[in-house]
């Protein structure tokens, strides 16, 4: 199933926005148009993220990157954001665990329309940005609606509101 017009431009805008980032600092990463992830050992589909932000000098460590773009070692990826779809239940529960499992250090989850489950975002629904930061093993995550100012562990100097990447 192919995402909306919407939730693409909510994806591009996430992109645009660590991109800048990226410039802006200096640093040695990577956003590619289209990437999937499926660690060599797996025996589950492939996972293809919104966004996904690579570190480049990582990138000779990936068996399978010059022939095609998939990462099989999650110490290639610094951050995936995931933009909720109808399919709520995936990017709230099953990617949160497995992107924690491959070490992912940050995890976005942007829910612009209040789909997700009320244990998740609250009652009653609101549109919410969840960062989740890997600690020992685990994300720890900080909830942000409209007009927080979101904060981000790998890019501290960024400057984003939910407001900034809502569809128009």
């Amino acid at each position: 199933m192919e995402p909306t017009g919407s939730h693409e431009e909510v994806a591009w805008t996430i992109a645009g926005r660590i991109y800048a980032e990226i410039i802006g600092n200096q640093l040695n990463w990577l956003i590619p148009k289209s990437c999937l992830i499926k660690p060599l050992a797996a025996e589950a589909t492939a996972l293809r993220p919104d966004v996904i932000v690579l570190d480049k000098a990582e990138l000779s460590n990936e068996p399978l990157w010059q022939k095609e773009p998939i990462i099989c070692n999650g110490k290639t990826i610094k951050l995936v954001a995931e933009v909720v779809s109808t399919n709520w239940q995936d990017d709230y529960a099953r990617k949160v665990e497995e992107y924690a499992v491959l070490g992912i250090p940050e995890f976005w989850i942007v829910d612009f329309r209040g789909l997700g489950g009320w244990q998740f975002i609250g009652n009653p629904k609101q549109p919410t940005f969840t960062v989740c930061q890997l600690m020992r093993g685990a994300y720890q995550q900080q909830k942000y609606r409209l007009g927080d100012t979101i904060t981000s562990y790998l890019l501290p100097n960024l400057q984003l509101k939910l407001d900034d990447v809502m569809p128009n």
